[in-house]
């Protein structure tokens, strides 16, 4: 079943990018994107706190949900900002997925990797995952967006200490930038979004 889910996930990436081809030709910029981390740390909340995020008035208005079910195999979703279109694929952070992160990292504008910041068990394997993804002579270069979310837990580490708990300084052949956030009350939304718009492929 796995390796079914799996054949599946390949076959839509390129039908769904093939669907979006023509994007540059309405929108004056474009990025694609992976959000990756394990299972659980809030990918697809980002996902939809994002696409219903007001830049403007600076407020959420929706996205989040506490049941959220875990992503299995991926989904893919676009979001428009101001003249920017972001696609954003977002990965199951299950161990039978991870190695096919890859495999949706190659040639993306950036890579967005959410830890669960209140998540002290699972912090060595995150890191760990992380620093065998990015050794990947594929994804030189690539920028790199570490999330701290969840840091509306009173357990949620610092962003120093998550730094350096992912060893996030020794990355040095790529940008790296983190931030703290919380999906649950749009904290630090607008500054991933910032981000990610700067980030930005021009079509011009």
């Amino acid at each position: 079943m796995d390796h079914n889910v799996m054949v599946a996930m390949v076959f839509m990436r390129e039908v769904l990018t093939a669907d979006v081809d023509n994007a540059h030709l309405f929108f004056k910029q474009e990025m694609e994107l992976s959000l990756i981390g394990l299972q659980n740390a809030g990918k697809t909340s980002l996902v939809n706190v994002i696409a219903t995020y007001s830049s403007v008035s600076f407020f959420k208005t929706g996205g989040y949900s506490e049941d959220m079910i875990p992503t299995v195999g991926f989904n893919m979703r676009k979001v428009t900002k101001g003249n920017v279109t972001i696609k954003l694929w977002d990965l199951g952070g299950q161990p039978r997925f991870r190695s096919m992160w890859e495999r949706y990292c190659r040639a993306v504008s950036a890579i967005v990797y959410v830890v669960d910041a209140a998540d002290n068990d699972n912090l060595s394997v995150s890191r760990r995952e992380l620093h065998d993804l990015l050794s990947k002579s594929s994804l030189n270069g690539i920028p790199v967006l570490v999330l701290g979310n969840k840091i509306d837990k009173p357990e949620a580490l610092s962003k120093e200490d998550l730094t350096e708990q992912m060893g996030l300084k020794s990355i040095t052949d790529r940008e790296v930038c983190c931030y703290m956030i919380s999906c649950k009350n749009s904290t630090n939304i607008d500054a991933v979004i910032d981000w990610l718009v700067k980030h930005s492929k021009s079509k011009n």
